[in-house]
């Protein structure tokens, strides 16, 4: 689930998901913004129908959240700043 296996393919793996969220991320951005953003690079490089749903993408936010790769400030995600 986090990583790609036999059964799990490499573009739904939650690592994956979580690469695509964080260079999206550039600026502070909603939940909502960065979904659309995220939805459209999927149909872009796949040219089919979206590869993950909203849960999928809610639960790779609680995984990024969980590592410390990115925090909610005013109430916009954003990466967390190096230490």
């Amino acid at each position: 689930m986090i990583l790609p296996t036999k059964h799990m393919p490499h573009d739904k793996a939650l690592l994956t998901v979580g690469s695509y969220i964080l260079r999206r991320l550039d600026r502070q951005k909603t939940v909502s913004a960065l979904w659309e953003e995220v939805l459209a690079d999927y149909k872009d490089e796949k040219n089919r129908n979206p590869g993950i749903s909203f849960d999928w993408f809610i639960l790779t936010l609680d995984l990024l959240y969980a590592i410390e790769a990115i925090e909610i400030y005013n109430g916009l995600l954003r990466r967390r700043a190096s230490l």
